[in-house]
């Protein structure tokens, strides 16, 4: 490999030609709803405030403590409940009601 001219530029890496010229983005139903919705102001703007609000801060990450305790609690109360329903289907059927 002969190394070249120092006055000659030659790229640190030989990248493939699809790489240094790639084809336009294609046209594509998302890419198209998308300008769509870029080109309509109210559009533009209910997006907005989808990102805004998918972004805000949750309750869960303002107040962990009392998110655990409640989650605690609920998941107690639904199991016992599950528990509690499973145990009198049961004893139904070792009655012979069921």
């Amino acid at each position: 490999m002969s190394t070249p001219p120092s006055h000659e530029h030659r790229a640190r890496v030989d990248l493939p030609d699809w790489m240094r010229n790639p084809e336009p983005p294609r046209r594509t139903p998302g890419r198209l709803l998308s300008r769509l919705v870029e080109a309509v102001p109210a559009l533009r703007d209910a997006r907005r405030a989808v990102w805004r609000w998918r972004d805000r801060a949750r309750f869960s990450d303002k107040h962990p403590v009392v998110s655990a305790i409640v989650s605690f609690v609920v998941v107690a109360v639904v199991a016992t409940l599950l528990v509690g329903g499973a145990l009198y289907l049961f004893g139904r059927m070792m009655a012979g009601d069921l």
